[in-house]
């Protein structure tokens, strides 16, 4: 008979540690999966192409504009985005609390000391899920409906006009992948304002949800939102349009030979540079959106008729 503590008992909540541990362990096996499916569907095209060297190539890569495509772009941006931004938390900690209280917050250094003074190390992360769930959530939309978009308006255009206004076509996809994106980002980065700049405001993200939608309504979540098309909108359109253009002018300027003769190391590095020339510019383009956005989020009440007081 199997012990009453194994029978209709719900599991106990688990410590962060076995948390974090647990949700690796389902990555790992995630990529278990999709490898053992990918090396079958390998296996299965280079039996029809009689077992040839181009018919194993052919299979290889992942087909473009396929679910799949689109599936692993998304799952990139999930990553690349929502790692990013728990990496850098402690500095958007500083950044929201000296956009809201300049006064007390000067600069960044004075910044760090404030917080290290009143809340210890463990202040140098709070806020750290709702940068994860949200950062992760809005990088996946942003990058599987950028490369969407980019296909459905380069169909529109047709071959011939494609190539010409290519440009105009980065700036139109990014930009409606990025609308999207912040629909559910929105939620989680007035929760992450909160906790960082109002001490005991919430104790994790759910109740920091709850609190707002009862004393703002579910509207509390959101009134953020047109800022951050102002602020994010802009930053995308410009990080895409100048990614593509930075790294297309690389390959044709700089490197002795096209990207699919090049080594997975030096296209990685070619789309690392045109990344971090692309990311300065993002940032000065979205920083006055930025503190509108700390501002609403953090003042109880505060609707867009009072920024222009």
């Amino acid at each position: 008979m199997a012990s009453p503590d194994k029978v209709g008992c719900s599991p106990e909540p688990l410590p962060l540690d076995r948390l974090l541990a647990e949700l690796a362990a389902n990555a790992e096996r995630l990529g278990r999966r999709w490898e053992a499916a990918f090396r079958k569907r390998r296996g299965e095209g280079a039996s029809a192409a009689g077992g040839g060297f181009e018919g194993k190539r052919a299979d290889t890569a992942i087909q473009l504009h396929s679910p799949l495509f689109y599936a692993t772009c998304a799952l990139g941006g999930l990553l690349s985005t929502g790692l990013t931004h728990l990496a850098v938390t402690p500095l958007d900690l500083v950044k929201c609390n000296m956009q809201v209280d300049p006064g007390k917050y000067r600069d960044i250094s004075s910044g760090f000391g404030v917080l290290l003074q009143e809340q210890g190390l463990g202040g140098f992360f709070k806020g750290w899920m709702a940068t994860l769930v949200g950062y992760s959530s809005q990088g996946a939309c942003k990058f599987g409906f950028y490369e969407f978009f980019k296909k459905c308006y380069s169909d529109i255009a047709g071959p011939e006009h494609a190539e010409k206004w290519k440009t105009f076509i980065y700036l139109a996809a990014s930009a409606s992948a990025e609308v999207i994106a912040d629909v559910a980002l929105c939620p989680m980065e007035a929760v992450k304002v909160r906790v960082q700049t109002q001490p005991g405001f919430a104790r994790c993200l759910t109740d920091g949800f709850l609190k707002i939608v009862q004393s703002e309504g579910a509207f509390g979540l959101y009134k953020g939102l047109f800022p951050l098309w102002g602020r994010q909108v802009p930053y995308t359109m410009m990080k895409f349009a100048c990614f593509e253009t930075i790294v297309e002018l690389v390959y044709k300027h700089a490197v002795p030979k096209p990207k699919d003769e090049c080594s997975k190391p030096l296209q990685l590095a070619v789309s690392f540079a045109g990344g971090y020339i692309a990311g300065v510019f993002c940032a000065a383009i979205s920083h006055p959106a930025d503190n509108l956005v700390s501002f609403l989020n953090n003042a109880k009440g505060a609707t867009m008729a009072d920024v222009s007081c």
